[in-house]
Parts: C-alpha cells; sequence; structure tokens
C-alpha cells in the first residue's frame, strides 16, 4: 500500500513520478545546504527521466516489502525527504531524513521522525528502530534526543560526504520503550 500518514498540515507520502518536477526544485535549491551530510546529493542534478526512474524504484522497493522513502510536504510544499530503511537487519528500521533548508528549526524532521517511529512499531517484528549521522552533523542529533532515542555508541565509517568525519552516531529506540515514552 502506498505510504502515507497526516498530522495537521505535515504530510508524509510516497514519492510519485509526478512529484519529479517539484523535487528536482526542491534539491537544486538545496544542494549546497544538503552536500556537506548527503552522500546521495553527489547523483545530482539529476535528469527527469532518472529521477522519474528513481521514484519508481523506490515505489517497486516499497511494494515489496523494501525501503519506504517518502516526501515530507508542509501546506503541500515540499519540505524535505524521509524514509524508513531497512539496513539494520531482522527487527529493525533505520529513520532517514533531511529538511529544506526554508524549513529548518521548525520541528518538521522530528515530527516525521516521531511519525516514521509510530509506523515503525505498528509493523509486527520490528523491535527497534535506529537513527544514524556523522558526529558532526550537529543539528540531526537534535532529532533522536527529543523522542527519546538512546545514543548506544559511536562507529567508523568511511566519510562519504565533505562535511562527514567518518565517525556515525547510532541511536536507538525500543518498541517497549517507545511505548513506555508514550509520546
Amino acid at each position: 500500500m502506498p505510504f502515507s500518514i497526516t498530522q495537521g498540515s505535515l504530510l508524509l507520502r510516497a514519492w510519485e513520478e509526478a512529484d519529479a518536477e517539484r523535487l528536482a526544485q526542491a534539491i537544486g535549491e538545496n544542494i549546497d545546504h544538503l552536500r556537506p551530510f548527503m552522500p546521495w546529493i553527489a547523483q545530482e542534478p539529476m535528469s527527469a527521466d532518472a529521477r522519474r526512474t528513481l521514484i519508481a524504484k523506490w515505489a517497486s522497493d516499497a511494494a515489496g516489502g523494501g525501503d519506504e522513502v517518502c516526501g515530507v510536504f508542509l501546506d503541500g510544499l515540499i519540505a524535505g525527504g524521509s524514509g524508513l530503511h531497512h539496513r539494520l537487519g531482522p527487527g529493525g528500521l533505520e529513520i532517514g531524513y533531511w529538511v529544506h533548508k526554508n524549513y529548518v528549526r521548525r520541528g518538521i524532521a522530528t515530527t516525521a521522525a516521531r511519525l516514521l517511529t509510530d509506523s515503525a512499531f505498528a509493523r509486527p517484528g520490528i523491535d527497534r528502530v535506529e537513527i544514524h549521522h556523522d558526529v558532526a552533523n550537529v543539528a540531526s542529533s537534535g532529532v533522536p534526543m527529543a523522542l527519546g532515542y538512546t545514543l548506544i555508541g559511536t562507529e567508523p565509517r568511511p566519510a562519504q560526504a565533505p562535511a562527514e568525519t567518518g565517525v556515525h552516531c547510532i541511536w536507538r529506540i525500543t518498541r517497549a520503550e517507545w511505548a513506555a515514552s508514550g509520546p
């Protein structure tokens, strides 16, 4: 089923091929903002056909039980992107997110991550959710901290974006901890 969650004027939903032009524009407006910590920005600018193909791949992956990559929309405008990723093995999902530079410091990433955490734990078999970010990406640390995730440690990873240090913070919350926190 297509991914869609609404809270007030914030909508998280699967990207659609019809979003390709607007997504290209949003990413284009944010290349310098995203470049320091988002390795995928190195693939930009992407052709319109390549972007539509990528969105179709995301839809196919989600339909097959894989990653769910979604847009974050505020009042109908692209405010960022997010997703649930199957990078942790059985029982775990990882949340990723980015926020359009015009919407930073408004709690959008935190709200999106909260909604995605709820969605993750609504699925049978998911016992933990994690958020990973480079130690230098201080803004990203505020999201799991605000949601009650625990910093379980750091691990070395090859730096893939210009501002990355190669040390990633790993934040985790379990199903029991999430239920007890009552967010």
